[in-house]
């Protein structure tokens, strides 16, 4: 039986992205399958009566100088963009209509990047155009799928599903039921999967 390692993630949430960029190298130093699973951390924030450290100041400025810190940690290019929070909807609609596509892995860099590195402004539709278009994607084409009920309704499935299972924030991880929240927890997820 092949291991597996879920990734419940929001683009939105820079520790996402500070975990997806170790994400490939832990998956091929333990032989263990990456499951991808695209939330609306707005969705779960809701549900659990969890909210950002980034709504609390003195978290808030303490998360900003953490995240550097691991990045550099990581050797990750990273800067916090300067347009969070940022609403995330159409961005999770847009992971999830690739998922299952060869063209995942390249929408989900050319967001993550605009975000977390290039510190662009995603707050607009043309902010996004922008980005996608650059990557390659048709954005009219991404955005009438974001528009679909089958994408809209597989996010909130993928959603509901982190909430059912007591996911309260991201990044989250599972190894079958066991959970690991955090990107500072990618080394107990490692020994875990090492342990298989």
């Amino acid at each position: 039986m092949t291991k597996s390692v879920e990734f419940f993630f929001d683009v939105g949430s820079p520790a996402s992205y500070v975990a997806w960029t170790q994400l490939s190298a832990l998956a091929n130093r333990t032989g263990a399958e990456l499951v991808l699973k695209p939330m609306l951390l707005g969705g779960v924030f809701k549900a659990t009566g969890n909210q950002s450290p980034a709504m609390i100041p003195a978290k808030a400025s303490y998360m900003v100088m953490d995240l550097q810190r691991a990045a550099d940690f990581y050797g990750a290019p990273f800067r916090f963009n300067p347009y969070f929070p940022v609403n995330t909807l159409m961005l999770m609609r847009g992971a999830v209509a690739y998922l299952d596509s060869p063209k995942f892995d390249t929408y989900i860099s050319a967001i993550f990047t605009a975000l977390w590195v290039d510190e662009k402004d995603m707050t607009t539709v043309e902010g996004v155009s922008e980005v996608l278009s650059t990557a390659g994607f048709d954005p009219a084409e991404v955005l009438a799928l974001c528009e679909s009920d089958e994408v809209k309704s597989r996010l909130k499935d993928i959603t509901n599903d982190a909430i059912e299972r007591r996911v309260f924030g991201a990044p989250t991880f599972f190894i079958g039921e066991e959970m690991f929240f955090g990107q500072d927890r990618l080394d107990y997820v490692e020994r875990a999967l090492l342990q298989k």
